[in-house]
């Protein structure tokens, strides 16, 4: 990181110092192949419904509707399991913009007593009181689902690990817009807060990438 942005710096340098034109010419860039670590296998993990809280992100129709992954493979997985989420009694809290607050998928949708947060930014803690809301419920671990994991699902899950939450999320509820975007998205998760490239069941403050099929309530 500190290279890349000494480059940048020493590039504003020369332009400044230069003034012409044909220095802010930059030659064609070309493409590169790079080789992503392989995704670690999803962990089984066993989950106190009396300490774990639910968190859904954007499961909304404006999003979904133009995003075949959203109905044609995060719903199918997400609609059981919210049935089961709400069978094991489980806070459910969701956040979305103010515009799509009443547009949530009905397989999905919240329920009246339901946290809510509105938010203006990717990461749903910022600026919100999700994390005094789920604090003051005892909440230790969150379930993160929904679109997308290299956006909202990403920062969301980076606030969550600063507030000192431990995160799981289900890689069959979210996704992305590519298959890029879904493996870097997966890659980033696995290397924020206290990093868990290994994939370690429930490693405190950390990420657990696991499925819904391998999520148990004690």
């Amino acid at each position: 990181m500190m290279l890349f942005r000494t480059v940048l710096l020493t590039s504003g340098l020369a332009l400044a110092l230069c003034g012409s034109a044909q220095a802010a010419e930059r030659a064609p860039g070309k493409m590169m192949t790079l080789q992503m670590p392989a995704r670690p296998d999803p962990a089984r993990v066993t989950l106190d419904p009396k300490t774990t809280a639910l968190m859904v992100l954007d499961y909304v129709e404006p999003i979904c509707n133009a995003q075949a992954s959203c109905k044609s493979q995060m719903l199918p997985a997400m609609t059981p399991f919210m049935d089961r989420v709400r069978k094991a009694g489980l806070t459910v809290a969701y956040g979305t913009r103010a515009d799509n607050m009443s547009k949530w998928l009905k397989e999905v949708a919240p329920a009246p007593n339901d946290i809510k947060v509105i938010n203006t930014a990717q990461d749903r803690f910022y600026g919100t009181d999700l994390d005094k809301a789920l604090k003051a419920k005892g909440i230790k671990t969150l379930i993160m689902v929904g679109w997308k994991i290299s956006g909202s699902v990403t920062y969301t899950s980076v606030g969550a690990m600063a507030h000192d939450y431990t995160v799981v999320i289900p890689v069959d509820t979210t996704s992305a817009g590519s298959d890029y975007e879904t493996t870097i998205g997966f890659y980033n998760v696995l290397n924020s807060g206290t990093a868990n490239l290994a994939n370690e069941p429930l490693k405190p403050k950390s990420v657990t990438l696991t499925r819904t099929d391998l999520i148990s309530f004690q």
